[in-house]
């Protein structure tokens, strides 16, 4: 007998990509389970499905960044006597990406490259220790929500927040809708996802000289790269971007100063009235207009 449940949780996180470098993505989680009936005559009560397993996903997954720690590119270490973890990734034949960061920060799935399936196998490993003995059996299904319009991929770190957004590098799928004269244009939504695919949204306040962050054995440089730094609860966090794969904004990178920001850069562009619904992952986001 078997128990689903569709839409379990959505998976907010970036990982590294020997083609791509760091890819903000949102996956939607659906499971089933296999298995006899308990003594309530049930296979796992809903409500103990929905939080616990939900609960293992967002500990292992959602909001870290995955690094596929079997590609040849990867190099793991830990930092020192803080605890911390660096990791250095080569990518796209001569780019690279550093990061040094307290280890929640961080899943490594040991497979050369991160895909729905390499997850999969790394969530039901960790998942089947902690199922009942009437469940036999467990089956992810991992998806991207259905776009029919432009989106992009990136990725940001939110140093003010208490929960797991504060770490450095986590992500999102996101469609960007853009209003000019109450009318949808398309064009105006391409250009962002274009300029933001695959991208890190910066904050200019943390950004610091490459001279300042640890480095072990990185070879990073004020002409290659964009360093951010910052403290947070969970600790300190260090990143290392190429700079082709940044681009700054005067705020935090929350989806409202991401809106803010977009809407700025198109008034300053032209007179018309604008409005941007910029989303962070699946079904939320924040809309900033003429009228607000």
């Amino acid at each position: 007998m078997k128990l689903f449940v569709n839409d379990l949780t959505i998976m907010d996180f970036s990982y590294l990509c020997p083609k791509r470098g760091m890819v903000g993505e949102s996956w939607i989680v659906d499971i089933v389970l296999d298995g006899g009936l308990n003594e309530e005559s049930m296979i796992q009560d809903f409500g103990i499905v929905k939080k616990q397993l939900k609960g293992l996903i967002d500990e292992y997954v959602d909001h870290k960044l995955v690094v596929p720690a079997e590609y040849s590119g990867s190099k793991i270490e830990n930092s020192g006597a803080d605890g911390r973890v660096n990791v250095y990734f080569q990518y796209a034949e001569d780019k690279s990406i550093y990061l040094c960061c307290p280890p929640e920060a961080y899943a490594f799935v040991y497979a050369d490259k991160i895909d729905m399936q390499s997850v999969i196998s790394y969530l039901k490993d960790i998942i089947a220790t902690h199922l009942p003995e009437n469940v036999h059996g467990i089956d992810i299904l991992l998806r991207e929500e259905l776009i029919n319009s432009p989106y992009y991929h990136y990725t940001h770190g939110l140093k003010k927040h208490e929960g797991n957004c504060q770490r450095i590098a986590h992500g999102h799928r996101s469609k960007i809708m853009i209003f000019r004269n109450h009318e949808r244009d398309t064009l105006l939504e391409q250009q962002w996802a274009e300029r933001w695919r695959d991208i890190y949204i910066g904050t200019t306040e943390d950004l610091v000289g490459a001279d300042q962050l640890l480095k072990r054995g990185a070879l990073i440089s004020d002409n290659t790269h964009l360093c951010f730094q910052y403290e947070s609860s969970q600790g300190r966090f260090e990143l290392a971007m190429p700079k082709s794969a940044c681009d700054l904004i005067e705020y935090d990178s929350t989806v409202e100063c991401i809106a803010q920001h977009v809407y700025e850069v198109l008034k300053h562009e032209n007179p018309d009235n604008i409005q941007v619904c910029a989303f962070e992952g699946v079904g939320k986001g924040a809309i900033v207009s003429d009228n607000e």
